[in-house]
């Protein structure tokens, strides 16, 4: 069997893609990163690659290929493009279509049509998690006591709602507490979703004095796992914590964290919980 080719990391924003970046590297695995230009922070400069307009689909695939990638995977914080503004090469110009239609669908339909596109080239697509399985978040306990029975209701209550809407490709997070729903990511991401609980009065959502509330993160129904996976890091913890809430609550097997020792210390200092949920109905128990 001949062995596997380089691995193509198309980087975007964020952590994700440099933790992706320095395990192929420290693992001793051939890799080339492609940085997005506006999106890939200046840290993947560090890295074997080359900096790529996002609709330069064209040189993004010839790059690498001359690189040796046979496998790609996407990484990162990207925001939607403006497409009226997009100059894209000739192959860009023969996807675009495609990805203009599945963009108006949503950011899921968007992404499947983005890894159509490299699929099309004969490059396997592979999620981040299969490059590097200890980022998925384990079942149980990851940090601090087990949710509360009221935490518990909560967590039932956002998992509920985060199904409910699945079809309607809206966001991967929500925030409940008592209850009540406080909070539903769209477009802003996590942490900005986060910022706007914090701003909510005292009357309906924790303190760090009295915490209560639980951000909620799982995958949409049908998500293609190898592509955006949910995810919560460093940032993550300290917005939660900001706002008041008791804790984190995240898709076993299918959530990625970031940082993982870093994250623990910091939840663990704020006195939040971050548990791993299964299928079942017990946020306790998954």
């Amino acid at each position: 069997m001949d062995a596997p080719g380089a691995l193509g990391v198309i980087a975007g924003g964020g952590r994700l893609p440099l933790v992706l970046a320095d395990y192929a590297r420290d693992a001793g695995l051939p890799y080339y990163v492609i940085r997005l230009k506006g999106s890939a922070d200046a840290a993947m400069e560090a890295h074997p690659g080359e900096e790529r307009r996002i609709d330069a689909l064209g040189g993004t695939i010839k790059a690498l290929r001359a690189a040796g990638c046979d496998r790609i995977v996407l990484a990162g914080i990207v925001a939607r493009p403006d497409f009226t503004s997009l100059r894209p090469d000739w192959r860009g110009v023969q996807a675009l279509p495609r990805i203009v239609k599945a963009a108006k669908q949503g950011d899921d339909a968007l992404l499947r049509a983005v890894t159509a596109e490299f699929e099309r080239e004969g490059f396997a697509v592979v999620g981040a998690d299969e490059v590097l399985e200890g980022l998925r978040a384990a079942e149980g306990a990851i940090a601090g006591a087990a949710p509360s029975e009221e935490a518990v209701g909560d967590i039932a209550r956002a998992r509920d709602l985060l199904a409910a809407i699945s079809p309607f490709d809206v966001g991967q997070g929500v925030v409940v507490c008592n209850g009540l729903v406080l909070a539903v990511e769209a477009q802003e991401g996590t942490d900005r979703m986060l910022a706007r609980v914090a701003e909510l009065s005292r009357d309906i959502r924790g303190a760090p004095d009295d915490r209560r509330g639980v951000l909620v993160k799982q995958l949409k129904a049908g998500q293609d796992r190898r592509i955006d996976l949910p995810t919560i890091g460093l940032a993550t913890v300290r917005a939660a914590d900001a706002a008041g809430l008791a804790g984190i609550a995240v898709q076993a097997g299918a959530c990625i964290v970031l940082d993982r020792d870093e994250v623990i210390a910091a939840a663990n200092a704020a006195g939040l919980f971050i548990w791993g949920f299964g299928d079942g109905p017990d946020g306790r128990a998954g």
